[in-house]
């Protein structure tokens, strides 16, 4: 027998190290050196123990130990490796399932034997279960390295509590020799590590290995009592040390690069000494090529499960987690995300890169070479059949799809800066991108991604906020002679910044993704600051102000149908117009909802005096309560900032029900920010012009929506018919018609033997009139609209260049109340009356009518007599007729007809107006 004997006061063998006694006493020759580089040497020693006691191991040594004067002496046998137990061979394929479950799913005793049950009941002939370390144990782990070498004492109470929660865990979940078993190896690790952890303490640093082996253990523990309580069921299971199987090469990069052809091997040739129905493996930990102990690094445990997939071509690996499978988006942010059914390996990949919680894009290259579908399923949930990450169907490109069927997911990454190098010297000169790339990888910063324009102006590209700084001293640095010169306009950090993505397959391929995209972001008044599109066609890439990423995130998901087209509504004024929206809304919503993808929000209603506000949306059922249960002081800048400053709701809209010309004059300010505006106050386009058309020019130039459809005719399409003729191309020659409602029914009740005064009062009683009927008979509000539809004729006229013929009689306009008012009206009937008599003398009627003269450009608001044959003299009640006389339409006017006043139907045109805007913006028309 060949031996070799060792002197060292310990020894690792098998990954674990051998019982001792506690690592006090040096080893000769070491006492009389610092204390400090005593530490490093017994660093040393232990480093080389590892190497070569592993690397004999590995060659079939076999070792034993006597412990004699802290001296361990090991004898090496000469073991030929073809003595072995019966020939098993691995069989591999469809026979296997593999699973991992992560630490979550193995928190606490009861979720453990979940597990188990999980794993029983799989109807799979064979099985490998890849588990994590307990929930908090490996941070608990990495926690006990980081106290030893930090010299505090305290790592020995914290390993104490890694046993208890590990003891106390086992003896709920076993029991009899197999608790017995468990323990004693638990308490024999505890020992190990202790002593360990010492000479870390000692040495006051702690190499990679020896951190790595330390932080395996929770994996080693979690996989011993998995496969415990399998065995207790009766189940054929044993446990597998993937130190044993996996190899792996570690790279520069904080990353592993799997050995599979010495993995195969090995494990190959553990399935002949280990032959089970179930094994479960650890996770997170493996070997390098000279069998040192190493970790697979954060998420190690997916990579573990996705690489023994591949070893054993799997028909499935199923990853184990605490949701119910892949979002569309990440919940957090977009509440309405939803469960994926499937995505391809490259839709996966590129989620995982931008931060979305799937997978991390490793994981994915082990099953990618043989096909293996990875399904991603909640512990919690089996009812949930998760999502499944697989090769896309060949038939992909079958007829039927729409854009969302192309766009699977969005995902954001946050807190990145752009970095904008141009000038004029770049443009044809060569090496330069080189040149900026090169000094970005000389400081060990991350690009994560890249825009140049085609003319060479100019290259940004996106680094993590915590390494712009330094990128961009660097480039300062590099380029300085460029700068001074010129060549180099600037060096520009833009900081606060986030990434969107837009994934899918063969997306960027499909006509109209990119322009959908742009355009959500646009209606959600949200800025791009820069653009990348790959040429591999699985994502659209844009770079947006930090603060805009959860609108823009839920912007864009709602207008590719993935979910509803939510927008946070603010109700000023609900007087009767306004309440009786409100009304509307409460009984329509639900509806919306359900079948047209309309979320509407009511998320505040302010009124003169008081305001009521709400995070998630009104209780419509109950708003005329809320107002006084929870009413506070009115402030329209805080309702302003309260309604437009929720970013998990992208769109705003403000509907003003007031005829305030104070509200009407934050239509600018509202817009400009990005929210959206709908009103019948006609206060601001029958304003000062050269507020009208600066208004104008913004909603022209902006993505920012202006509806006021119910200014002129109620719930009548007066505007969109206008509109409609203009942008066809006819030419407006007039607009005639009779657009107040009360005047129409005082009028249509002006006949007989009735006075003026009666017909009056009547309408009043009925709810006709203003409060003052003046209000309706002075002209003015039939003015208001006459402006309104000379304007959007392109007139530039003011509301002094109409004349209006004012009903109110001259002595009464200066009238202290409206009852007396009311009180003196029948003294004046004498005039009106014969105006009456004369115009039935003639086979005639009167009608207030305003009028819109494009060609002679003016307008007008008088009492007109029209022959009792003619559409305007048909009318009844309170209708409104107007007739546009245009090119098109110039032997025979076209009319538009019905009821133009009443609380109901004003309300029915701004729900109309609600309902076009949540259209523009992506709803289903």
């Amino acid at each position: 027998m060949a031996s070799l004997s060792v002197p060292f006061s310990d020894c690792v063998i098998r990954g674990s190290l051998l019982p001792r006694r506690r690592l006090s006493p040096c080893p000769a020759g070491v006492a009389s050196l610092p204390a400090f580089l005593q530490g490093r040497l017994v660093l040393f020693m232990f480093d080389y123990v590892l190497l070569h006691v592993s690397a004999l191991k590995s060659h079939g040594t076999k070792f034993s130990h006597n412990v004699s004067n802290n001296h361990i002496f090991a004898s090496v046998a000469d073991v030929s490796l073809e003595q072995s137990l019966d020939d098993v061979h691995l069989p591999k394929g469809e026979m296997w399932s593999v699973h991992k479950f992560g630490g979550t799913c193995m928190g606490t005793s009861r979720r453990i034997q979940s597990v188990a049950d999980i794993v029983t009941n799989d109807s799979s002939e064979r099985k490998l279960v890849v588990v994590s370390a307990m929930s908090k144990v490996t941070d608990m782990m990495y926690n006990l390295v980081d106290k030893a070498q930090s010299r505090d004492d305290t790592y020995m109470s914290a390993l104490d509590d890694v046993y208890e929660k590990h003891m106390l865990t086992a003896k709920d979940l076993l029991d009899g020799d197999e608790l017995v078993q468990f323990l004693s190896q638990l308490h024999h690790d505890i020992s190990n590590l202790k002593a360990m952890l010492r000479a870390i303490y000692i040495a006051g640093h702690a190499t990679e290995s020896f951190s790595d082996f330390v932080v395996g253990h929770g994996e080693l523990w979690s996989a011993q009592m998995l496969s415990s309580v399998i065995k207790k069921s009766g189940k054929d299971c044993t446990w597998m040390d993937t130190r044993d199987v996996l190899i792996v090469n570690p790279t520069g990069s904080n990353q592993v690069d799997p050995d599979y052809i010495e993995s195969e091997k090995r494990l190959e040739k553990w399935f002949e000494q280990n032959s089970a129905g179930t094994i479960i493996a650890t996770g997170f930990i493996a070997s390098t090529p000279q069998n040192i102990p190493t970790t697979l690094k954060r998420d190690g445990s997916d990579f573990s499960a996705a690489i023994m997939g591949a070893l054993l071509r799997a028909h499935q690996v199923t990853i184990w987690t605490d949701v119910d499978g892949v979002y569309s988006a990440d919940p957090r942010k977009v509440s309405e995300a939803v469960i994926l059914n499937s995505l391809s390996y490259q839709e996966a990949w590129e989620m995982s890169y931008f931060g979305a919680n799937v997978l991390h894009p490793r994981t994915i290259i082990p099953v990618m070479r043989y096909n293996i579908p990875i399904i991603i399923r909640n512990v919690f949930n089996l009812a949930a059949p998760g999502t499944m990450i697989c090769q896309r169907a060949v038939n992909d490109n079958a007829e039927g799809h729409n854009l969302e069927s192309f766009v699977r997911a969005f995902a954001t990454i946050d807190n990145v800066a752009l970095v904008n190098v141009e000038g004029t010297g770049m443009a044809g000169v060569p090496g330069t991108a080189s040149a900026i790339f090169s000094a970005v990888k000389d400081v060990g910063a991350n690009v994560i991604m890249i825009s140049q324009a085609s003319s060479e102006h100019s290259v940004c590209f996106a680094v993590p906020d915590n390494e712009v700084k330094a990128v961009a001293d660097a480039l300062k640095s590099r380029f300085s002679q460029a700068l001074a010169a010129g060549r180099l306009s600037q060096v520009e950090v833009i900081p606060n910044c986030s990434i969107l993505a837009a994934v899918g397959q063969k997306m960027a391929s499909t006509p109209g993704v990119s322009a959908t995209l742009f355009d959500a972001l646009a209606k959600a008044n949200i800025n791009v600051r820069a653009i990348a599109q790959g040429c591999t066609e699985y994502n659209i890439t844009v770079v947006l102000k930090g603060e805009d990423r959860i609108r823009a995130l839920r912007a864009v998901h709602s207008r590719f149908y993935l979910s509803k087209t939510t927008i946070a509504v603010g109700i000023i004024g609900p007087g009767l117009i306004g309440g009786t929206l409100l009304d509307q809304l409460r009984d329509q919503t639900g509806v919306l909802k359900e079948e047209f993808n309309i979320d509407l929000r009511v998320m505040g209603i302010a009124g003169s005096r008081k305001m009521v506000l709400s995070n998630t949306g009104l209780d419509l059922t109950r708003w005329r309560e809320l107002q006084n249960e929870k009413a506070e002081e009115a402030n329209l800048e805080k309702f302003s900032q309260h309604v437009h400053g929720n970013e998990f709701i992208p769109n705003t809209v403000f509907i003003d029900c007031t005829a305030d010309t104070g509200i009407a004059n934050h239509y600018y300010d509202w817009l400009r920010k990005g929210i959206h505006v709908i009103t019948p106050n006609k206060k601001a386009n029958s304003g000062p012009l050269d507020r009208y058309l600066k208004l104008r020019a913004l909603q022209r130039r902006s993505y920012t929506h202006y509806f006021y459809e119910a200014t002129v005719g109620a719930g009548l399409p007066i505007i969109s018919t206008l509109r409609g003729l203009l942008e066809t191309g006819d030419k407006i020659l007039q607009i005639e018609g009779i657009f107040s409602g009360t005047l129409s029914y005082i009028f249509n009740n002006f006949a007989g033997e009735r006075s003026f005064s009666a017909v009056v009062a009547e309408a009043k009683q009925s709810g006709f009139t203003e409060p003052d009927p003046r209000d309706d008979l002075s002209g003015t509000d039939v003015a208001r609209k006459v402006i309104i539809l000379a304007r959007e004729s392109g007139l530039k006229l003011e509301l002094s260049d109409i004349p209006v013929e004012n009903l109110v009689p001259e002595e009464l306009r200066s009238s202290a109340s409206a009852e007396e008012f009311m009180i003196q009206l029948p003294d004046f009937d004498e005039e009106l009356s014969k105006k009456r008599i004369e115009a039935e003398a003639a086979g005639e009627v009167l009608r207030y009518v305003g009028v819109v003269e494009v060609s002679n450009a003016r307008g007008r608001v008088e009492l007109r007599r029209y022959k009792k044959s003619h559409p305007f003299a048909q009318l009844s009640g309170s209708d409104n007729i107007i007739a546009f006389t245009t090119m098109r339409y110039k032997d025979q006017p076209l009319i538009v007809r019905g009821p133009g006043a009443g609380a109901q139907v004003t309300a029915g045109g701004i729900f109309s107006d609600l309902l076009r805007l949540a259209s523009y913006l992506g709803a289903p028309s």
